[in-house]
Protein backbone atom coordinates (compact mmCIF):
# COMPACT_ATOMS: atom_id res chain seq x y z
CA UNK A 1 0.00 0.00 0.00
CA UNK A 2 1.57 3.50 -1.23
CA UNK A 3 1.91 6.11 2.16
CA UNK A 4 0.56 9.33 1.40
CA UNK A 5 2.63 12.54 3.08
CA UNK A 6 2.03 15.85 2.45
CA UNK A 7 4.95 18.08 2.10
CA UNK A 8 4.63 22.22 2.72
CA UNK A 9 8.38 23.27 2.95
CA UNK A 10 11.38 22.93 0.75
CA UNK A 11 13.13 21.63 3.84
CA UNK A 12 10.40 19.53 5.03
CA UNK A 13 10.87 17.78 0.94
CA UNK A 14 14.67 17.99 1.79
CA UNK A 15 14.47 16.16 5.01
CA UNK A 16 11.77 13.69 3.47
CA UNK A 17 13.86 12.61 0.60
CA UNK A 18 17.52 12.99 2.31
CA UNK A 19 16.30 10.60 5.29
CA UNK A 20 15.33 7.71 3.02
CA UNK A 21 18.31 5.11 2.29
CA UNK A 22 20.07 4.66 -0.44
CA UNK A 23 18.33 1.82 -2.07
CA UNK A 24 14.79 4.05 -2.70
CA UNK A 25 13.80 4.51 -6.46
CA UNK A 26 11.72 7.92 -7.20
CA UNK A 27 9.83 9.04 -9.71
CA UNK A 28 8.28 12.43 -10.21
CA UNK A 29 4.99 13.78 -11.33
CA UNK A 30 3.73 16.78 -12.28
CA UNK A 31 0.02 16.43 -11.14
CA UNK A 32 -0.12 14.69 -7.63
CA UNK A 33 -3.72 12.64 -8.84
CA UNK A 34 -1.66 10.88 -11.72
CA UNK A 35 -1.81 7.30 -11.23
CA UNK A 36 1.36 5.28 -11.01
CA UNK A 37 0.94 3.89 -14.59
CA UNK A 38 2.41 2.54 -17.64
CA UNK A 39 2.35 4.44 -21.08
CA UNK A 40 0.69 1.49 -22.10
CA UNK A 41 -2.14 1.54 -19.39
CA UNK A 42 -2.50 5.10 -20.47
CA UNK A 43 -2.86 4.97 -23.92
CA UNK A 44 -5.04 1.58 -23.64
CA UNK A 45 -7.36 3.03 -21.35
CA UNK A 46 -10.75 1.26 -20.78
CA UNK A 47 -9.48 -1.05 -24.02
CA UNK A 48 -7.00 -2.91 -21.34
CA UNK A 49 -9.22 -5.79 -20.29
CA UNK A 50 -8.75 -8.64 -22.40
CA UNK A 51 -6.30 -7.12 -24.65
CA UNK A 52 -3.03 -6.21 -23.41
CA UNK A 53 -0.96 -9.54 -24.45
CA UNK A 54 -2.03 -9.41 -28.11
CA UNK A 55 -1.64 -5.05 -28.41
CA UNK A 56 1.67 -5.87 -27.13
CA UNK A 57 3.34 -8.89 -28.77
CA UNK A 58 2.28 -6.94 -32.13
CA UNK A 59 3.47 -3.81 -31.56
CA UNK A 60 6.97 -5.34 -30.61
CA UNK A 61 6.85 -7.56 -33.39
CA UNK A 62 6.37 -4.34 -35.77
CA UNK A 63 9.26 -2.47 -34.03
CA UNK A 64 11.39 -5.32 -34.25
CA UNK A 65 10.57 -5.82 -37.99
CA UNK A 66 11.25 -2.21 -39.19
CA UNK A 67 14.22 -1.66 -36.50
CA UNK A 68 16.73 -1.76 -38.75
CA UNK A 69 15.57 0.38 -41.27
CA UNK A 70 15.97 3.12 -39.02
CA UNK A 71 18.49 2.40 -36.76
CA UNK A 72 21.74 3.49 -37.92
CA UNK A 73 24.02 0.86 -36.94
CA UNK A 74 24.14 -2.77 -36.77
CA UNK A 75 23.34 -2.97 -33.29
CA UNK A 76 20.28 -5.25 -32.01
CA UNK A 77 18.71 -5.39 -28.53
CA UNK A 78 19.95 -9.16 -27.14
CA UNK A 79 16.66 -9.51 -24.33
CA UNK A 80 12.60 -8.13 -24.66
CA UNK A 81 13.39 -5.42 -21.74
CA UNK A 82 15.87 -4.36 -23.94
CA UNK A 83 13.78 -4.33 -26.54
CA UNK A 84 10.78 -2.86 -24.22
CA UNK A 85 13.18 0.18 -23.24
CA UNK A 86 14.52 0.67 -26.98
CA UNK A 87 10.81 1.38 -27.96
CA UNK A 88 10.02 3.61 -24.41
CA UNK A 89 13.46 5.52 -25.06
CA UNK A 90 11.77 6.38 -28.53
CA UNK A 91 7.78 7.09 -27.43
CA UNK A 92 6.33 4.21 -27.89
CA UNK A 93 3.98 3.14 -25.17
CA UNK A 94 5.08 0.06 -23.04
CA UNK A 95 4.56 -1.90 -20.12
CA UNK A 96 7.65 -0.11 -18.17
CA UNK A 97 7.74 2.60 -16.04
CA UNK A 98 10.38 5.21 -15.98
CA UNK A 99 11.62 5.38 -12.24
CA UNK A 100 15.38 7.43 -10.99
CA UNK A 101 17.51 6.45 -8.23
CA UNK A 102 18.05 10.17 -7.55
CA UNK A 103 15.02 11.70 -5.73
CA UNK A 104 16.28 14.85 -7.30
CA UNK A 105 16.13 14.32 -10.97
CA UNK A 106 13.01 12.26 -10.45
CA UNK A 107 12.07 16.40 -8.85
CA UNK A 108 13.32 17.45 -11.86
CA UNK A 109 10.86 15.68 -14.18
CA UNK A 110 7.93 16.57 -11.95
CA UNK A 111 9.18 20.01 -13.18
CA UNK A 112 9.53 19.30 -16.94
CA UNK A 113 5.93 18.41 -17.34
CA UNK A 114 4.74 21.28 -15.15
CA UNK A 115 2.46 23.83 -15.53
CA UNK A 116 2.76 26.56 -13.12
CA UNK A 117 -0.27 28.04 -14.00
CA UNK A 118 -2.57 25.23 -13.41
CA UNK A 119 -1.48 25.54 -9.22
CA UNK A 120 -1.77 21.89 -8.98
CA UNK A 121 0.05 19.70 -6.09
CA UNK A 122 3.38 17.95 -7.57
CA UNK A 123 4.01 14.00 -6.19
CA UNK A 124 7.11 12.08 -5.75
CA UNK A 125 7.04 8.76 -5.76
CA UNK A 126 9.98 6.34 -3.66
CA UNK A 127 9.99 2.63 -3.42
CA UNK A 128 12.19 1.00 -1.48
CA UNK A 129 14.45 -1.36 -4.09
CA UNK A 130 15.21 -3.74 -2.15
CA UNK A 131 12.06 -4.64 -0.72
CA UNK A 132 10.53 -4.78 -4.13
CA UNK A 133 12.66 -7.17 -5.32
CA UNK A 134 12.67 -9.24 -2.05
CA UNK A 135 9.08 -9.65 -1.82
CA UNK A 136 9.11 -10.11 -5.64
CA UNK A 137 11.67 -12.76 -5.69
CA UNK A 138 10.32 -14.65 -2.47
CA UNK A 139 7.10 -14.60 -4.43
CA UNK A 140 8.41 -16.79 -7.24
CA UNK A 141 10.38 -19.04 -4.95
CA UNK A 142 6.97 -19.81 -3.25
CA UNK A 143 5.77 -20.75 -7.02
CA UNK A 144 8.36 -22.37 -8.30
CA UNK A 145 10.65 -24.52 -6.15
CA UNK A 146 13.33 -25.38 -8.40
CA UNK A 147 13.92 -21.35 -8.17
CA UNK A 148 15.98 -20.52 -5.42
CA UNK A 149 17.73 -17.22 -6.12
CA UNK A 150 17.81 -14.24 -3.59
CA UNK A 151 17.98 -10.53 -4.55
CA UNK A 152 21.74 -10.96 -4.23
CA UNK A 153 22.08 -13.66 -7.00
CA UNK A 154 19.98 -11.32 -9.76
CA UNK A 155 22.21 -8.32 -10.01
CA UNK A 156 23.34 -8.12 -14.16
CA UNK A 157 20.34 -10.91 -15.35
CA UNK A 158 17.47 -9.87 -14.48
CA UNK A 159 16.41 -9.44 -18.22
CA UNK A 160 17.33 -12.84 -18.54
CA UNK A 161 15.54 -13.87 -15.59
CA UNK A 162 12.63 -11.62 -16.68
CA UNK A 163 12.50 -13.35 -19.99
CA UNK A 164 12.77 -16.80 -18.61
CA UNK A 165 10.97 -16.55 -15.34
CA UNK A 166 8.91 -13.74 -14.94
CA UNK A 167 7.05 -12.66 -18.29
CA UNK A 168 7.11 -16.52 -19.46
CA UNK A 169 4.93 -17.51 -16.51
CA UNK A 170 3.21 -14.45 -16.22
CA UNK A 171 3.76 -14.07 -12.29
CA UNK A 172 1.49 -11.33 -10.07
CA UNK A 173 4.68 -9.02 -9.20
CA UNK A 174 6.56 -6.07 -10.25
CA UNK A 175 9.98 -6.21 -11.65
CA UNK A 176 12.71 -3.89 -11.33
CA UNK A 177 15.60 -3.79 -13.91
CA UNK A 178 18.46 -1.20 -15.29
CA UNK A 179 18.82 -3.17 -19.08
CA UNK A 180 22.20 -4.69 -19.32
CA UNK A 181 22.37 -2.36 -22.73
CA UNK A 182 21.59 1.01 -21.50
CA UNK A 183 21.54 4.19 -23.80
CA UNK A 184 23.71 7.31 -22.81
CA UNK A 185 20.38 9.21 -22.12
CA UNK A 186 19.02 6.51 -19.04
CA UNK A 187 22.58 6.49 -17.96
CA UNK A 188 23.00 10.62 -17.27
CA UNK A 189 18.93 10.56 -15.44
CA UNK A 190 20.07 7.54 -13.04
CA UNK A 191 17.37 5.23 -14.55
CA UNK A 192 15.67 2.21 -13.88
CA UNK A 193 12.48 0.41 -15.07
CA UNK A 194 9.58 -0.68 -13.28
CA UNK A 195 7.80 -3.28 -15.08
CA UNK A 196 4.60 -5.53 -14.35
CA UNK A 197 5.52 -9.30 -14.48
CA UNK A 198 1.80 -10.02 -15.73
CA UNK A 199 0.98 -7.80 -18.56
CA UNK A 200 -2.78 -8.27 -17.98
CA UNK A 201 -2.22 -6.47 -14.50
CA UNK A 202 -1.69 -3.01 -13.69
CA UNK A 203 1.09 -2.02 -11.49
CA UNK A 204 -0.63 -0.07 -9.06
CA UNK A 205 -2.85 -3.44 -8.67
CA UNK A 206 -0.30 -5.52 -8.21
CA UNK A 207 1.98 -2.98 -5.59
CA UNK A 208 -1.46 -3.15 -3.63
CA UNK A 209 -1.18 -6.96 -3.30
CA UNK A 210 -0.05 -8.97 0.08
CA UNK A 211 3.30 -10.31 -1.15
CA UNK A 212 3.80 -6.46 -1.04
CA UNK A 213 2.01 -5.39 2.44
CA UNK A 214 5.22 -4.82 4.29
CA UNK A 215 6.92 -2.56 1.50
CA UNK A 216 8.16 0.82 2.11
CA UNK A 217 6.00 2.70 -0.68
CA UNK A 218 5.84 6.23 -0.56
CA UNK A 219 4.18 9.03 -2.29
CA UNK A 220 4.82 12.61 -1.09
CA UNK A 221 2.25 15.08 -2.14
CA UNK A 222 4.07 18.66 -2.64
CA UNK A 223 2.74 21.66 -2.53
CA UNK A 224 2.35 23.39 -5.54
CA UNK A 225 3.72 27.23 -3.99
CA UNK A 226 6.89 25.06 -3.72
CA UNK A 227 7.20 25.06 -7.48
CA UNK A 228 9.68 28.56 -7.66
CA UNK A 229 11.50 27.18 -4.98
CA UNK A 230 12.35 23.79 -6.12
CA UNK A 231 13.41 25.16 -9.17
CA UNK A 232 15.93 27.30 -7.49
CA UNK A 233 17.24 23.93 -5.87
CA UNK A 234 17.59 22.23 -8.84
CA UNK A 235 19.44 25.20 -10.39
CA UNK A 236 21.74 25.29 -7.77
CA UNK A 237 22.63 21.47 -7.58
CA UNK A 238 22.82 21.74 -11.96
CA UNK A 239 20.10 19.44 -12.21
CA UNK A 240 18.65 20.73 -15.27
CA UNK A 241 17.55 19.68 -18.94
CA UNK A 242 20.74 20.06 -21.00
CA UNK A 243 22.22 17.92 -17.78
CA UNK A 244 19.67 15.66 -18.17
CA UNK A 245 19.37 14.61 -21.53
CA UNK A 246 23.03 16.62 -23.10
CA UNK A 247 21.87 17.44 -26.36
CA UNK A 248 20.01 20.08 -28.15
CA UNK A 249 16.43 19.42 -27.37
CA UNK A 250 17.79 19.85 -23.79
CA UNK A 251 18.47 23.00 -24.15
CA UNK A 252 15.19 24.07 -25.57
CA UNK A 253 13.68 22.61 -22.55
CA UNK A 254 16.05 24.61 -20.40
CA UNK A 255 14.95 27.84 -21.72
CA UNK A 256 10.97 26.65 -21.67
CA UNK A 257 11.50 25.67 -18.15
CA UNK A 258 13.48 29.45 -17.30
CA UNK A 259 10.40 30.65 -19.20
CA UNK A 260 8.02 29.51 -17.50
CA UNK A 261 9.84 29.89 -13.74
CA UNK A 262 10.45 33.49 -14.29
CA UNK A 263 6.96 34.17 -16.28
CA UNK A 264 5.13 32.08 -13.14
Amino acid sequence: MITEKKISTVEDLLTALNELPNHYIYRGHADSTWKLESTLERTLGTSWDGHVKQVEEHYLNLFKSKYHIYNDSNHEPKSKLAWLSVMQHYGAPTRLIDFTESPYIALYFALEAYDPQSKKDLAIFALDYHAVLDASVAHISSKDGSFNKRRQDIHGIQDQIFDEVVDRFSYDIVWITEPLEMNVRIDRQAGTFLISGNREQKIEDLLSLGVYSSTPMLKFVISSELYEGIYALLRKMNINAKSIYGDLSGLAKSIKMDMQAHTS
